[in-house]
């Protein structure tokens, strides 16, 4: 009798200021083969407190993490603390980068907007992190605007200040073994595609995947193909 594939729970890593609604399509998609979770990053002061908490919460046995932006700024952090941990690797529109002087500056700005105006924040942001025809989508605005009210200054504050001060990744990209999938949306003016095309570059046998007409917050701006692309991929992962 044929014996029956495993595949590994899958922890989901959201990005600045998302909450699960963030991968909801994802979710669905993949609970028809394995088991999900989605990680709490709202609470740690830094990306190694946020890889330590993750860890904390979720099973111990090999899992596949899938994070986005700042998510994935706490994969690489868990590669770097437990690899051991981690049966595959997902890293959606993000960056191995540390951040920049500008990039510092602008969180700055953000950061102090935010203490008296969230909703200024929320248009300002708007732009850079969806597909220009889809930003106004209620399953975009709408689910965007939502986590932003929903967790609120602080919280975005907290995570601004773990970002800027994020380690260099790029290092350590080539002592990561486990299978990896890179995806990026061509649009994404926040980590653009030339940030996966590093990452992809520097972890051996690594996949790249563009997705197009599709800006930063790809799981939202393009949900069905990256749900499709991401269920094909975590099929051939097993336990």
């Amino acid at each position: 009798m044929k014996a029956t594939r495993c595949i590994p729970h899958v922890l989901f890593l959201p990005g600045l200021l998302n909450d699960a609604s963030l991968f909801q399509q994802q979710i669905d998609a993949l609970t028809a083969v394995t088991t999900t979770e989605v990680a709490d990053l709202t609470q740690a002061n830094s990306i190694a407190d946020m890889a330590e908490s993750a860890l904390q919460n979720t099973p111990e046995a090999p899992c596949v993490l899938v994070g986005l932006s700042m998510g994935g700024y706490v994969a690489f952090e868990i590669m770097r603390r437990a690899p051991e941990r981690v049966a595959g690797l997902v890293l959606l529109d993000t960056s191995a980068r540390p951040d920049t002087a500008e990039g510092v500056a602008a969180r700055v700005s953000l950061m102090k907007l935010a203490e008296t105006d969230l909703e200024a924040v929320f248009e300002q942001l708007m732009p850079r992190l969806s597909h220009p025809l889809r930003m106004n989508l209620p399953a975009v605005r709408g689910v965007v605007h939502s986590m932003m009210s929903s967790l609120g200054k602080d919280v975005f504050i907290r995570q601004q200040g773990a970002i800027m001060t994020r380690p260099d990744s790029r290092p350590g990209l080539a002592r990561i073994q486990c299978p990896t999938l890179v995806i990026c949306g061509r649009q994404d003016l926040v980590t653009p595609p030339e940030m996966a095309e590093e990452i992809a570059h520097g972890i051996p046998d690594a996949q790249l995947s563009i997705v197009e007409d599709c800006g930063h917050l790809s799981t939202l701006d393009q949900p069905d193909e990256v749900s499709r692309r991401l269920l094909e991929w975590v099929r051939n992962i097993e336990r």
